[in-house]
């Protein structure tokens, strides 16, 4: 569904309560989330459309420094970590599952994190379903209790459905495969294509998304000893899906040599037909190209039998051409 860039700022704001569950606040009413700043001793999580007139006045009003906010609404990034004195600036993509768009069309996620709360950013209709199940589990009394718990939260989501992106890869490489075995080729070249297209995209974004998980697991403030073990394993995932893609790449690069290889094999069979027929036939032209002449002093114009004894020649001299090719192996 499009959102409309003249909605509200905030997209939905929570109040942890520490023990799995939190309250929605509306972002309509100041009042509700007057406690909600970095100095109140509640745990809260906000979240904004950085490309929304005063989201940039509002989160200032936060208290957050100008660089911080500069990160948090930039049009253009990539997966990054950013420890500081002040809080962690987090900066991660996840897949887009919209089924009117390109899933290698990253969304980007933007984070100012802090012992005290949460601050993340994305842009008006892009929808993470990732942050739709940390909206679930707080709803049912089973999501994160701290800022590291969220934090792993978020990160597994994400890599979940990085997960099931790479599955359908795998799917569509191996129907590919089957294709070229039973010589199903002609159609496999566009699809080739798109995987080729989607692993590079896709790539471009978990490498450095796995750069900026391995930074994030430094980070004592927001993590604890807990958070910090199942942090390394998602960033283990991560790797995983990296070196997953790229070998996605080759596969395909292999199966698209595969199927030049098998399609010049193809013509190259046509033509070799073809050069035969025309190596039989050629000598064959010539003689009834002469013969077709209308031109005096040919022989056996004025003989009845002449072009019985013609086509019986032109017959010997095919059967000629045909043993020759046979006995040199070229057929």
């Amino acid at each position: 569904m499009t959102e409309s860039v003249s909605q509200s700022p905030m997209i939905w704001a929570y109040r942890l309560d520490g023990q799995g569950g939190a309250t929605r606040l509306d972002p309509d009413q100041p009042a509700s989330l007057s406690g909600l700043r970095f100095e109140s001793p509640e745990l809260f999580w906000q979240h904004w459309r950085y490309d929304v007139d005063r989201t940039e006045q509002l989160l200032v009003a936060q208290g957050l420094s100008e660089s911080v906010v500069e990160a948090l609404i930039a049009h253009e990034t990539r997966p990054r970590c950013v420890v500081m004195e002040s809080g962690t600036l987090i900066v991660l993509r996840g897949i887009n599952t919209h089924p009117d768009q390109d899933p290698e069309d990253m969304i980007s996620l933007r984070l100012w994190c802090t012992p005290k709360g949460i601050i993340s950013t994305r842009k008006s209709g892009r929808r993470l379903l990732s942050l739709i199940d940390l909206t679930e589990s707080f709803d049912s009394g089973t999501g994160p209790r701290t800022v590291g718990e969220f934090l792993v939260f978020l990160t597994e989501r994400l890599a979940a459905r990085i997960g099931e992106f790479l599955e359908a890869i795998n799917e569509r490489l191996q129907a590919v495969e089957e294709s070229l075995i039973t010589d199903e080729m002609a159609r496999q070249r566009a699809n080739l294509a798109e995987i080729r297209r989607q692993s590079a995209a896709i790539k471009r974004y978990l490498a450095p998304q796995r750069d900026a998980l391995e930074a994030l697991c430094r980070s004592r403030d927001l993590l604890s000893e807990a958070d910090t073990f199942d942090l390394r394993n998602l960033t283990d995932r991560v790797v995983r899906y990296v070196e997953d893609l790229e070998l996605c790449r080759e596969r395909a690069v292999v199966m698209q040599d595969e199927l030049r290889n098998r399609l010049a094999e193809q013509q190259n069979e046509r033509m070799y037909v073809l050069s035969l027929v025309t190596a039989i036939f050629l000598p064959l032209s010539f003689l009834t190209g002469v013969f077709g002449m209308n031109v005096g002093g040919l022989p056996g114009t004025e003989s009845g039998s002449a072009f019985g004894w013609l086509a019986i020649f032109m017959f010997m001299v095919a059967i000629g051409l045909w043993g020759l090719l046979r006995w040199k192996r070229w057929m």
